[in-house]
C-alpha cells in the first residue's frame, strides 16, 4: 500500500541538513505540524559537529512557500491553539536568525508571508527569476510579522513603509536591493549549487555561483515613495501619493487601496517601533500582540473569508477606506498584552 510523503523532509546529505518544504499544491503553506518538525531540526543539527551548513528549498516549480495555512486558523475552533501555531513560528523565525551555522534558503516562485519568515531570516538568502517575494498580510487583515517588521525597518530609505502597506511583490532584483535575499543565481543551476555544498560544507561557492541580477525596479522607484512613506499615518501618505501622482505613487495607492485600514496604520506603527530598536526578539513580540487578538478583535477573519474561503474579494472591513483609523482602535490592537506577552525565555 503506497504511503504519502511527509509535508517537509528533513534529511542529512554529505556535510549539510536538508530541509525541503513538501506541499507543492498548496504552495507549501506552512502547518503545525511542518513548523514543530523543522524547528526539531534544526535543533538536532545545532549541536552536531558533521553538519556544516543548513539548507531549505520547496518542492514543485510554482512556490518555495507562499504563507501558513490560512484556512487551517480561518476554521480554528480554538483561538488558542491559532496563537499557539504564531508562538511556535515566531520561535522558529528567531531560531533561524540566531543560528549558529549558516544556512541558505532557495527562494523561488512565491515566497509570501511566512514563507518570508522561514526564508528571509537565513543568513544566505539565494533567489532566482521566478522569485515574487512579498509581506501582504494587509490585504487579510494582519499586519507583516514572521518577523517581517525587522526587515521592513532594515530597508533602504522608506521602502519598507512602502512594501509593508502595500504588500507589493518584489522580483529577485528588487529582492536583493530592498534586503530581503543576497544572490540571484539561475534556478536551472541551483541543483549543482545544492549539490556542491552538501558536498563541501562550504557556503564561498554562494557567491561565485551568483549572476548580474539587473535594475531593481524599486530603486528607480524611491525618489517618489521616500517622501510619500514618511507620512506620519496612512491617509497622509495616500494624500501625498495622489498629489504626487507618478506610476510608483499611483500603483502604491491603489494598492493601499485594497488593503485593511486597521493592519496598515499598525503595520506603520510596528514598522518604526522596530527601526528604533532593531532586533528580532522586538519585532516578534511587537507583531504578536497584534495576531494575539487578530482573530477576536481585528480585521483577520474577513480577510481570509474574501480571500481564500469565499473568494469574492468583496472586502467590508470594519474601518472605512481612506478614512483615518481612530488612534484608540490603533492603540489597542499593539499594546502589551500582560501575562500573554511573547518571550523567548528557554529558548537558544
Amino acid at each position: 500500500m503506497p504511503t504519502s510523503e511527509p509535508d517537509v523532509i528533513v534529511r542529512r546529505e554529505g556535510r549539510a541538513g536538508r530541509i525541503t518544504l513538501n506541499r507543492p499544491d498548496a504552495l507549501n503553506a506552512l502547518t503545525p505540524g511542518m513548523v514543530a518538525a523543522i524547528r526539531s531540526a534544526l535543533s538536532t543539527w545545532a549541536g552536531n559537529p558533521a553538519v556544516r551548513l543548513v539548507a531549505i528549498d520547496g518542492a514543485g516549480e510554482r512556490a518555495f512557500c507562499a504563507g501558513g495555512d490560512l484556512a487551517g486558523l480561518y476554521h480554528a475552533a480554538d483561538t488558542e491553539a491559532a496563537r499557539g501555531f504564531w508562538r511556535d513560528e515566531y520561535a522558529m523565525n528567531r531560531a533561524l536568525h540566531r543560528y549558529p551555522k549558516p544556512v541558505v534558503t532557495f527562494l523561488h516562485g512565491f515566497c509570501m508571508g511566512g514563507g518570508v519568515g522561514l526564508g528571509c531570516h537565513a543568513a544566505h538568502r539565494i533567489t532566482g527569476p521566478s522569485a515574487r517575494i512579498a509581506l501582504p498580510e494587509c490585504a487579510v487583515g494582519l499586519v507583516p510579522d514572521v518577523g517581517g517588521t525587522l526587515l521592513l525597518a532594515r530597508a533602504p530609505g522608506r521602502l519598507g513603509e512602502y512594501l509593508g502597506l502595500t504588500g507589493d511583490r518584489m522580483d529577485a532584483a528588487d529582492a536583493v536591493h530592498a534586503g530581503f535575499a543576497d544572490h540571484v543565481v539561475p534556478e536551472a543551476d541551483w541543483p549543482g549549487l545544492r549539490a556542491e555544498l552538501c558536498r563541501d560544507g562550504d557556503v564561498r561557492a554562494l557567491a561565485d555561483a551568483a549572476t548580474d541580477h539587473g535594475p531593481a525596479r524599486l530603486a528607480g522607484w524611491r525618489a517618489a515613495l521616500d517622501p510619500a512613506f514618511a507620512g506620519a499615518e496612512p491617509e497622509e501618505i495616500r494624500r501625498a501619493l495622489a498629489a504626487d501622482g507618478t506610476a510608483a505613487c499611483t500603483h502604491a495607492g491603489q494598492a493601499m487601496d485594497r488593503n485593511a485600514p486597521l493592519a496598515m496604520s499598525a503595520a506603520l506603527r510596528l514598522i518604526r517601533q522596530v527601526r528604533r530598536a532593531p532586533s528580532i526578539e522586538t519585532a516578534l513580540a511587537l507583531e504578536y500582540r497584534y495576531v494575539h487578538r487578530a482573530l477576536a478583535q481585528g480585521d483577520f477573519r474577513e480577510g481570509i473569508r474574501a480571500a481564500v474561503i469565499d473568494k469574492d474579494r468583496t472586502l467590508r472591513w470594519p474601518h472605512a477606506p481612506r478614512t483615518p483609523v481612530p488612534e484608540a482602535d490603533v492603540r489597542h490592537m499593539t499594546r502589551p498584552l500582560g501575562a500573554a506577552e511573547l518571550t523567548f525565555e528557554g529558548e537558544s
